[in-house]
């Protein structure tokens, strides 16, 4: 399976091929807050020349990555093609979403799963129910790994040396009076974690957030994936979440864990 927790990502060597690179930089230039860009912006914001840039936006234009009015750049649909083949490679989301569909009615709160991509966990499914978070997430949003629930169970699979650097190389921000950013403090959090078999995390990610993780593990009993639902603190409380919706929780990350 795909989804095996990717390691930092190692330093340019001899077959590092600089223009590819300079090529996804120019993707990720584009943003919900920079949807459309002048030449100069993307330039500025991939760190590039204006030629530099120029050739790569002319290079995914012709190719019908991005589309231009003459003056501004935009991303078309077809971009979609890169993270849908991460997926599809993935074919147990398709027989997992069920699953989540059933937890997130038996608890009537929203349900996602993710996996670990460096610092990062990234979402690779997503049932809703309210919005509850002033962030929009979908399939491929990424969030800190070392604030969030799922991230703290993917980090606790790891190794304490790969662990700690991962956790030194993340920028640890306080998004709110709550978030721990103590590197000792969170290696104590994701311990704990890794001993209980689930983590919870309450208001560090955002002010009235509360979630709640349990692993999705393949057959050698590696964690692989993470499973979670997540309520507003002044609807569902930490305590309540834990009591009674971790049983079904569980329940459900076992039968994803089983799938596999």
């Amino acid at each position: 399976m795909a989804t095996q927790q990717q390691p930092l990502p190692p330093e340019p060597g001899d077959s590092y091929v600089q223009s590819f690179a300079r090529g996804l930089q120019v993707i990720r230039s584009f943003s919900a807050s920079a949807p459309r860009q002048t030449l100069s912006q993307v330039a500025a914001a991939s760190g590039l020349t204006r030629a530099g840039a120029r050739r790569i936006l002319l290079t995914l234009q012709t190719l019908g990555y991005v589309a231009s009015d003459g003056k501004l750049f935009a991303l078309t649909p077809r971009i979609l093609d890169l993270g849908f083949a991460y997926l599809s490679s993935m074919p147990i989301w398709n027989r997992a979403e069920p699953v989540m569909e059933g937890l997130v009615q038996q608890v009537q709160e929203s349900c996602s799963a993710a996996v670990l991509d460096a610092t990062d966990i990234v979402y690779v499914m997503r049932v809703p129910t309210h919005k509850i978070m002033r962030i929009s997430l979908g399939v491929g949003s990424r969030l800190p790994a070392y604030c969030t629930s799922m991230g703290r169970l993917l980090l606790a699979d790891l190794d304490e040396q790969e662990l700690r650097a991962r956790l030194e190389a993340s920028t640890l921000e306080a998004f709110t009076k709550h978030t721990v950013t103590d590197i000792d403090a969170l290696l104590a959090k994701v311990a704990q974690a890794r001993r209980q078999g689930w983590c919870l995390v309450n208001q560090e990610l955002e002010e009235g957030l509360v979630s709640i993780a349990a692993p999705i593990v393949d057959r050698a009993g590696r964690t692989v994936a993470a499973l979670n639902i997540s309520g507003q603190a002044n609807r569902t409380s930490a305590k309540v979440m834990q009591d009674s919706m971790l049983p079904a929780l569980l329940a459900a990350a076992r039968e994803i864990s089983r799938l596999l």
